[in-house]
């Protein structure tokens, strides 16, 4: 089966050709659904298929940014991006992801750098796992007691309401971000965007991972908003991010191409499918996919823990990971394709 792998020159390292196709594709489509560049579970499936954790944090980022341009122009369409926003957190992006980016390359030196990543990773995932469904709990609990008092459900109601707390802070200068629909300090989306840069550059991400919720939770966007606003910080910080892990000669360019040739028709089909998919049911897809890639970076500390097991762990974290992938990107998909049809049927009637 040697025929499945490729070399790759700049890591030195055969990689299972497949799987860097599974993730283009299957992210592409994940990352326009969701607002980020996905690499949330690219980072830690690169790793998985045999990358060097540096590596698949620059490689990652690098065919990112391409992807997150194609997104944002597409949101950019249906009114679902914030620039006024986005370039104002462009201010801590870059500050925080270079300060990760430096953490990285320390750590690599010092020979940590796998596993503190991993369980930086993990920790993460989990608190935002238990922040989107905390979220979603207290919003079904809300819509029961109206009910219960006879009142209408009212469908822009949230569970989670720190924004509030936040918007109280009123250090100027004060910004009105219209398309957001928010008043606030300015200091809010630029701490924001310095915390969620920082951990990017650390753990390889755009920062959609972290951003999202926190445009949503801490920021109080929209979540559609919040999606296509997060897509332009991403490529920001993609296209930033490529060229100092480049020069840092931490990019293998030959397995970003082959991503990014699949992630580039992904990205439009997750784009549009928002337009079926709205607020909570993304929050609830969003956060079982956190779910699932926590458990693959799980599966990996198992096999460390128990070098016996260690073969059966990773094939079943790459398993996952790529499950994962293909699962999330067939529901976005198959709305997609049932909101289209739903879509032309009623135009159809309308004429």
């Amino acid at each position: 089966m040697e025929w499945l792998y490729v070399l790759m020159p700049i890591a030195g390292v055969k990689i299972f050709w497949p799987g860097l196709i599974i993730l283009g594709v299957g992210v592409g489509v994940i990352g326009g659904f969701f607002g980020m560049g996905g690499a949330w579970m690219v980072t830690p499936g690169l790793n998985i298929l045999g990358f060097p954790m540096a590596f698949a944090i620059g490689t990652d980022i690098a065919h990112m940014a391409g992807k997150s341009l194609i997104s944002t122009m597409r949101h950019g369409k249906f009114g679902n991006v914030d620039y006024k926003l986005g370039f104002i957190m462009i201010i801590g992006t870059v500050g925080g992801f270079e300060i990760g980016a430096q953490m990285v390359m320390w750590m690599e030196r010092l020979g940590n750098v796998e596993k503190v990543v991993r369980y930086i990773y993990l920790v993460l995932l989990v608190l935002i796992a238990w922040t989107v469904f905390a979220d979603v709990a207290k919003k079904m609990k809300k819509d029961r007691d109206a009910v219960k008092a006879g009142r209408e459900v009212d469908a822009l109601s949230t569970g989670i309401e720190w924004h509030k707390t936040f918007h109280k802070l009123k250090i100027p200068p004060m910004v009105n971000l219209s398309v957001a629909g928010i008043y606030c300090s300015a200091w809010l989306p630029i701490g924001v965007s310095f915390m969620t840069g920082w951990l990017a550059g650390i753990l390889g991400i755009g920062g959609g991972l972290i951003r999202m919720p926190a445009l949503i939770y801490l920021l109080g966007c929209p979540t559609h908003v919040a999606v296509g606003t997060d897509l332009f910080e991403v490529m920001i910080s993609g296209l930033y991010g490529a060229a100092s892990y480049t020069f840092k000669g931490r990019t293998e360019l030959v397995a970003a191409i082959i991503m990014l040739m699949g992630a580039a028709i992904g990205a439009q089909i997750g784009s549009v499918a928002t337009k079926y998919i709205k607020g909570y049911g993304i929050r609830v897809a969003f956060g079982l996919a956190v779910v699932g890639c926590a458990l693959s970076i799980l599966l990996k500390f198992i096999g460390k823990w128990y070098p016996d097991t260690a073969t059966l762990m990773d094939n079943s974290a790459t398993a996952l990971i790529l499950g994962l992938v293909a699962a999330l990107s067939l529901y976005i998909i198959m709305a997609f394709i049932k909101g289209a049809k739903a879509e032309i049927a009623a135009k159809k009637a309308l004429a």
